[in-house]
């Protein structure tokens, strides 16, 4: 193999598979490398499903590129025999007038003329028999949402990026970095290989090499966790159009899926976890009581008809910035470098656009999509982003 590329993308996760598609796609000399085998379970996208919304709660100013990554999942669906997308539709819910989260979903999908369904207290129970809200709750419904099937779409983009030429390196973690303006170097155990462009997109591992780029963004990895539960089946599977849902109730935000083929229903606590060193994490679901018991806190209050038999847990791993937004930019002292990070628990579903948007910035300096939002450069990061 030649230990020459034009790109090397470190990092072959979501977010670097994807960009390492778009770029073997438009017949860029490509170089994939990862301290695994993608899909892999020592990431933050396993797990079978995650949610994707167009109606953003985290803030309006996503919709437009939540819309393309959509337009791309359905192309890639197109490409591909894997199943990549079901529309399931999304329910967002919470108190009305208390839930942040709930108000700032509805004004994003005015401000964008998403089709929606606004809906109150008893509205949501009848519609939904296997919901239970409190009256002054209100939700809102976007039926054009769904639920995207995560290893596949990594295993899709695997596949097509290997066929337009891409060569992908696995169990190979990247031991350091030298980069210049147009040449970088990067050392493995299984050698040394260098590229005109590089794309930097570790994960939970992201810190500790971008120190090696004097780049000192803050980045915490923190444990997360996600049950499937025996479900009645009548109430909540997909076959009955039992929607995803993303809510917000005063414990805090919790998101979950349908049971498709009788796998239960599975549920997350986006406001729980520990903050770990994703080389130590502790993987054992159950490990912590709060695993469970703060999922079936929810389940017993909103959703009692799944509140069964824990069918399995799995454990995962967020990357959060402070401001809980993303990092998609250049290297400010080297154009040549990409970097994405800190996707903070609700980036997958955006890994279409983000590895189109990478694959932009390496090959001409900018792109199509604003991502000013995720700057380097952005208040909530100034004094903690260093160079030398």
């Amino acid at each position: 193999m030649s230990t020459h590329f034009d790109v090397i993308v470190v990092g072959a996760g979501s977010m670097g598979m994807a960009a390492g598609y778009y770029l073997a796609k438009q017949g860029v000399k490509t170089l994939l490398v990862d301290s695994f085998d993608p899909p892999h379970t020592n990431g933050s996208h396993h797990g079978d499903t995650r949610i994707i919304r167009h109606a953003y709660g985290e803030g309006r100013e996503y919709v437009p590129f939540a819309l393309r990554a959509q337009e791309l999942w359905y192309e890639l669906e197109n490409t591909t025999h894997h199943k990549i997308f079901t529309k399931t539709g999304v329910l967002v819910f919470g108190p009305k007038g208390e839930s942040a989260f709930v108000a700032e979903t509805i004004e994003a999908a005015k401000e964008h003329s998403l089709t929606v369904d606004l809906l109150e207290g008893e509205e949501i129970n009848k519609r939904w028999p296997g919901v239970v809200v409190p009256e002054n709750y209100n939700a809102i419904f976007e039926p054009n949402s769904g639920v995207l099937f995560s290893e596949n779409c990594i295993r899709a983009y695997r596949e097509l990026a290997e066929a337009h030429g891409a060569k992908v390196l696995t169990y190979t973690p990247v031991e350091d970095f030298e980069v210049s303006q147009d040449l970088v170097k990067i050392q493995t155990a299984k050698g040394s290989y260098t590229a005109n462009k590089l794309i930097v997109s570790m994960g939970a591992w992201n810190s500790k090499l971008l120190s090696k780029l004097n780049i000192n963004v803050p980045l915490q990895p923190y444990r997360q966790v996600v049950g499937f539960f025996e479900s009645d089946e009548s109430k909540y599977s997909n076959d009955i159009d039992f929607p995803a849902f993303m809510v917000e109730v005063p414990k805090g935000i919790y998101y979950g899926f349908p049971s498709f083929g009788g796998c239960g229903l599975k549920i997350g606590y986006h406001t729980y976890g520990q903050q770990i060193d994703p080389d130590t994490i502790n993987r054992e679901f159950g490990v912590y009581p709060e695993d469970e018991n703060n999922l079936r806190e929810f389940l017993k209050e909103y959703m009692p008809g799944a509140n069964g038999e824990l069918k399995r847990g799995a454990v995962c791993m967020y990357t959060k910035t402070p401001d809980e937004h993303f990092v998609i930019d250049l290297h400010p002292e080297y154009s040549n470098v990409a970097i994405a990070a800190g996707f903070s628990g609700h980036g997958f579903k955006f890994s279409s656009v983000v590895g189109e948007t990478l694959s932009q910035l390496v090959t001409t300096g900018k792109t199509d999509h604003d991502i000013s939002i995720f700057s380097l450069n952005r208040p909530a990061l100034k004094g903690s982003v260093t160079t030398n």
